[in-house]
């Protein structure tokens, strides 16, 4: 099946022609859509199988980050955001699309119900800097296939990931939906820097019991070349990190 994502654009979101560059780069097709275009026709996310939210800061993070753009989606879009998940399509949230994920309630679980978010960095400041990740090898999600490590970008002031019970920590990490961590010296959880927000046991990203649905903090479209990391002279950078989860969706499509 050949990859066709709807790239989700509008009021302060300023990621999405890079991450429509990205998954066109590893072999998939993206179209650009408003999200008031989506909300006055929402059978138009009929004609796609990838849904991604990129990142930016949708209606100024006003009220909290993410908060008014899942609002919307909650009121306008739900029963068709609904089914797309419920037909085994793919959803991607990066940075604010994962605070949007978050606060829509899809994230860990599909149901609408919020259960976790992303809140104000420890640090009380912007954090705008490289981080390195390890990736939960026995995690279901399909965007990080045979990925072990990862180093991505990071730009957020409100990134710290956050639960609402400690029940909820326990069946994310018992069900390995923790896909993501923040990595320090020698591959070890460290604190900040390497965490830069201070969320819960280092946690970067996230994704449902499927695999299908995904949000992280990082941003994977912002290494889709080797010279957007500053360590790109080095032999150690050969490719850009960052398309490895763009391929590893457009991949998954293809098996079907």
């Amino acid at each position: 099946m050949k990859t066709k994502a709807l790239v989700l654009s509008g009021y302060g979101i300023n990621c999405e022609n890079e991450t429509k560059y990205s998954i066109e780069k590893v072999g998939g097709e993206a179209e650009i859509l408003h999200v008031n275009e989506l909300i006055d026709s929402p059978h138009l996310l009929e004609n796609f199988n990838f849904f991604v939210l990129p990142g930016g800061f949708s209606f100024g993070d006003d009220i909290g980050s993410g908060k008014v753009l899942a609002n919307k989606l909650h009121y306008k879009l739900k029963d068709k955001v609904k089914q797309f998940i419920e037909d085994g399509k793919l959803v991607l949230g990066i940075c604010n699309g994962f605070q949007v994920l978050a606060k829509l309630g899809i994230l860990p679980m599909p149901d609408f119900t919020q259960r976790v978010t992303l809140t104000y960095n420890e640090s009380g400041r912007f954090e705008d800097r490289w981080v390195f990740l390890k990736t939960n090898r026995k995690s279901p999600c399909i965007f990080t296939k045979s990925i072990e490590y990862m180093m991505l970008p990071v730009r957020h002031g409100e990134g710290r990931f956050v639960l609402n019970s400690d029940s909820i920590f326990e069946d994310l990490t018992s069900n390995n939906l923790h896909v993501l961590q923040y990595m320090g010296p020698g591959g070890k959880l460290s604190g900040y820097p390497y965490n830069p927000n201070g969320s819960v046991f280092n946690i970067a990203g996230i994704c449902d019991g499927t695999g299908r649905i995904f949000g992280l903090m990082p941003h994977p479209e912002g290494f889709n070349i080797p010279e957007n990391n500053p360590y790109w002279t080095s032999e150690k950078i050969k490719e850009p990190q960052g398309l490895k989860i763009f391929k590893n969706a457009v991949d998954y499509l293809a098996s079907l």
